[in-house]
């Protein structure tokens, strides 16, 4: 599709009428500021806004047009914006053009883009679509003492002046990225980063937010590819799976470690993001050399018991700190140590040890199921962890590419893989066989794959005569798992 605009800036008047004179409009300013990053990352690009709505003001076929053939919004989100019957008229029709060609996203991202001026005191007032929006959007206010925020200005120091540039910088890079895709063009960021190392920057709780957002700044101005690149599930099997996924593609993780214990997902474990990734990329390490750095000041002092005993383990448990250097100082002595391993990476140094899972690890069992069969999945993958293999979940967020990519790098990698044979019908179930019989053909130096296929609800009638047939290495869970049922597999394994 052709598109006048590139982008569309939605707001409300009173976010751009300044509190003194000393200060410019704040979407004026950043309607500017956007514009000058956006050069500087190589791309001069259109923007579009109304500089003379107001609340008297009509929705005009102007702006209608203009919406309409916009590549992207930018909606300026506020008290006032979601007060606004203009503002939600415009992202509504920018949604509804956007659908109705079928580009509302592109790949994982989303041709609306938020920008966060002042917290919202409920998104109860936003379009359901804009709610559903999983992206965090770019935050440009800092939150104060006793629930009062100030927005990023220049005008207001130069500590806030840094983090709103910093802010900009982050969103014209994405923009750029998100502009280039739109018109089928390769990112000028890829063949940049193609040679470099991709970075787990882990998720964290939010008394590290900001030092994040700094690290993350640099790295993305370094051309680096830093994962995650958008919210992680709600959901404890999600994350995961997703960050299992993410780590496979990563040379190097970074945790951020502060007082609070951090958002805990919805599943059995009961534990938080924060631990979970630690966790997974402790396994990473042990069994592809995956290399860590972890951040815990000395000055961090755990606001709850769960948190203490988490601090405790990372100087205690050798599981917890596995393939990790621990940096105990300021930012500046972690942004260093950063530095100096991403360096000593690109030298290839440790090209061996990333791509080559030691022969003494453990064996690796890839069960291969539908995003919905993840829960039932769960009995079988325990009891494998139990016994000492580590299983691997396939990943379901992100572009097809990349989910492609991580699905293939696995079927390289592991010792067996167990089709799960539920919620997928019969045609999921056809390409999911082609898959594994084509693995063997980039399985390098490895023994062909070891594949069983384990039958489980609800029952169909392909099920039942794969049941009559008893086709080798077939598993029937259809009764619920019992641990005697996966007795082959294990013996097979063991000849492995």
């Amino acid at each position: 599709m052709n598109y006048d605009k590139d982008l569309f800036i939605s707001y409300a008047h009173a976010d751009d009428m300044p509190l003194t004179q000393q200060q410019r409009g704040w979407v004026s300013q950043f309607h500017e500021s956007l514009t000058h990053a956006l050069g500087y990352c190589g791309r001069k690009v259109d923007i579009w806004r109304d500089p003379n709505l107001s609340g008297n003001d009509l929705y005009d076929k102007e702006i209608e047009e203009r919406l309409t053939k916009s590549a992207i919004l930018v909606s300026v989100l506020s008290p006032a914006y979601v007060a606004s019957t203009y503002c939600r008229k415009e992202i509504e029709e920018f949604y509804h053009a956007a659908e109705n060609s079928g580009t509302i996203t592109v790949g994982n991202k989303s041709r609306i883009i938020k920008v966060i001026k002042r917290p919202l005191p409920s998104e109860e007032q936003l379009p359901p679509f804009l709610k559903e929006n999983k992206s965090e959007g770019y935050k440009f206010y800092r939150e104060l003492e006793n629930g009062i925020s100030m927005e990023l200005d220049p005008a207001w120091g130069n500590d806030l002046a840094q983090e709103y540039i910093r802010q900009i910088v982050r969103l014209a890079g994405d923009v750029a990225e998100l502009i280039d895709r739109l018109h089928g063009l390769t990112p000028l960021s890829a063949s940049a980063s193609s040679h470099k190392p991709s970075v787990y920057l882990a998720q964290c709780s939010r008394d590290r937010t900001e030092a994040r957002e700094a690290l993350l700044f640099e790295l993305r101005s370094l051309n680096y590819n830093i994962f995650p690149d958008s919210p992680l599930p709600s959901d404890e099997d999600g994350v995961v799976a997703e960050v299992s996924s993410m780590l496979r593609q990563c040379s190097l993780s970074i945790h951020l470690v502060g007082s609070s214990y951090g958002l805990i997902p919805d599943g059995p474990d009961n534990k938080s993001v924060v631990v979970l990734q630690n966790e997974l990329a402790a396994r990473r390490s042990l069994n592809a050399g995956l290399r860590r750095i972890i951040w815990l000041p000395d000055s961090t002092v755990a606001n709850c018991q769960l948190q203490q005993m988490f601090i405790e383990s990372l100087g205690a448990e050798r599981d917890a700190q596995r393939g990790a250097d621990l940096i105990s100082g300021g930012l500046e002595e972690l942004k260093s140590a950063v530095h100096a391993t991403l360096k000593e990476l690109e030298r290839g140094e440790r090209q061996a040890a990333r791509r080559i899972r030691p022969k003494n690890g453990p064996q690796l069992v890839y069960v291969v199921c539908d995003k919905i069969d993840l829960e039932a999945t769960r009995e079988l993958r325990r009891s494998l962890t139990d016994k000492g293999f580590e299983v691997e979940t396939p990943g379901f967020e992100g572009t097809a590419a990349r989910v492609r990519k991580a699905n293939q790098e696995m079927l390289e990698q592991c010792d067996a893989a167990i089709l799960f044979y539920g919620a997928g019908d019969a045609a999921w179930k056809r390409t999911v066989v082609n898959e594994l019989k084509k693995s063997n053909g980039y399985r390098r130096e490895k023994p062909p794959l070891l594949a069983f296929t384990y039958v489980s609800d609800p029952v169909t009638a392909d099920k039942r005569d794969l049941i009559e047939v008893r086709p080798p290495n077939l598993i029937n869970g259809l009764a619920g798992f019992r641990e005697a049922s996966i007795e082959p597999l294990l013996n097979a394994l063991q000849k492995v």
